[in-house]
C-alpha cells in the first residue's frame, strides 16, 4: 500500500530540511544542546521518513542497507582510532590532544567536534540499518 502524492512531495520537500538540523546539531553539539547521538538519530529519522513515505525498496536504491553497514563501522572505528591516537601522542584514551580554541566557536572545542561527527555517523547509519531490519523481517519466522 503506497503513500499518497501529497504524503510523498511533502517527505521529499522536509527531507533536505531534517538532514541540515542533524549536520547542525552534530556540529554545534560542544556548544549548545544536542550533539552526535542526537544529531545522528535525527539523521536516521530523515532515512525513515523517506522509507515510510516512498517505499522500502525505493530508499534502499538510495541509501542501501550494505553502505549504511560500512558507515556504521566507519563511525566506530573512527572513534577508537581518535582514542588510541590520543595514547600514541603521550595523551590517556580519548583524551584531547588538539588545541582549544576561542570560546563560542566551531573549532573550539579539539577533539569534541570530531567525536560528535563520529558518533553522529554510528547512530545515523545503525538507526536506518535497525529500521531495515525490522521492516525486513517483521514477524517472519
Amino acid at each position: 500500500m503506497g503513500s499518497s502524492k501529497i504524503i510523498r512531495t511533502i517527505a521529499q520537500k522536509i527531507f533536505p530540511f531534517i538532514v541540515l538540523f542533524g549536520f547542525y546539531l552534530i556540529s554545534n553539539g560542544h556548544l549548545s544542546p544536542g550533539g552526535g547521538f542526537q544529531g545522528g538519530v535525527v539523521l536516521g529519522t530523515a532515512i525513515i521518513l523517506l522509507a515510510l513515505s516512498h517505499s522500502i525498496e525505493q530508499t534502499e536504491k538510495k541509501f542501501k542497507s550494505r553502505w549504511l553497514n560500512m558507515l556504521e563501522k566507519l563511525g566506530i572505528l573512527t572513534l577508537i582510532f581518535l582514542g588510541f591516537l590520543g595514547i600514541l601522542l603521550g595523551y590517556s584514551f580519548l583524551s584531547n590532544f588538539l588545541p582549544l580554541g576561542k570560546p563560542g566557536q566551531i573549532a573550539s572545542s579539539g577533539l569534541m567536534l570530531f567525536f560528535n561527527i563520529a558518533i553522529g555517523i554510528k547512530v545515523a547509519a545503525g538507526v536506518s540499518v535497525i529500521f531495515y531490519a525490522l521492516v525486513r523481517y517483521r514477524g517472519e519466522i
